[in-house]
């Protein structure tokens, strides 16, 4: 059974994260500094400081009579959005975190790399308008705070770090807004105020289907460095897209064809290259 260490295993996606890989075959370590809810038979707990490299190096090799090799890396832990902390804290966390989770794994062997990076590189909130819908990878990042300045950061660190090493693998899934079921008995009333939800182009993503693009990610065959958007299929509103885009960014040129209530936030590639297919929605009001 191959191993994953998951960072952040507690965290909103994190737990959903585990739960699925655990389901799904892998065997799961979890490093965190408090202990998920609650956890699948076999899923290790490690509590752990990810900004001491060398309690992250020292548990990356092992820990006796636990676990003693690691497979794979899934990083997401950080301080989850903007405005959260100072912004020096922001940038002194997440970066710090993020370059001593990913440096003791390349130093432990693991060549399976899988981060969460974030829409936010895409210029949320769009103070200044995306340039086209639906916006995809495209584009060049256009962080506009700290917290997309980090992320943009990583994924220039995934690419050179690649660069160092030909059999390296490292992917950053752009994740969209992370929702859980609970969380869409509020989106009905979004309808009444577009600009509430512009920031992010009314796009969100199903944990369960952050999970699957986790997933399908650390299957992915390759080597080297790449982004993917991660979002759902629809957007949050029941209102059209040619309406909110009207309203909110007249001037945007939409490329190709747009459905009444299809996302903003092109999931193509993740669906040519991953296999990701989004299988929950708002709309359906699933539980879990």
């Amino acid at each position: 059974m191959a191993r994953v260490v998951v960072t952040g295993g507690a965290g909103k996606l994190g737990r959903v994260v585990v739960a699925d890989l655990a389901a799904h075959g892998w065997d799961v370590v979890v490093f965190d500094r408090v202990r998920p809810p609650s956890l699948a038979e076999g899923v290790v707990f490690v509590p752990i400081d990810l900004t001491d490299h060398g309690q992250v190096l020292d548990a990356m090799l092992g820990v006796e009579e636990r676990f003693d090799r690691v497979d794979a890396l899934v990083h997401l832990a950080a301080v989850p959005a903007p405005g959260v902390m100072g912004d020096h804290a922001t940038f002194a966390n997440n970066m710090n975190v993020s370059h001593t989770v990913v440096s003791a794994a390349r130093r432990a062997g693991v060549k399976n790399i899988v981060w969460a990076s974030s829409e936010t590189v895409l210029g949320l909130p769009f103070s200044e308008p995306p340039p086209y819908v639906p916006v995809d990878e495209n584009y060049t990042p256009r962080p506009s705070s700290t917290y997309s300045l980090v992320k943009t950061l990583e994924e220039e660190m995934a690419r050179q770090l690649c660069r160092w090493d030909p059999e390296l693998k490292m992917i950053g899934l752009r994740f969209s807004n992370v929702m859980a079921p609970a969380d869409y008995d509020d989106f009905p009333s979004y309808d009444e105020d577009p600009a509430l939800r512009r920031w992010n182009l009314w796009g969100y993503i199903d944990a369960r289907d952050g999970a699957q693009a986790v997933r399908r990610a650390l299957a992915h065959e390759a080597t080297g460095a790449d982004v993917f958007i991660i979002a759902n299929a629809d957007t949050v509103m029941s209102r059209p897209n040619r309406e909110l885009l009207a309203q909110e960014f007249p001037s945007v040129e939409v490329r190709g064809e747009v459905g009444e209530n299809d996302t903003l936030l092109s999931i193509e590639k993740a669906r040519r290259v991953l296999g990701y297919e989004p299988e929950h929605s708002w709309r359906s009001r699933r539980a879990v």
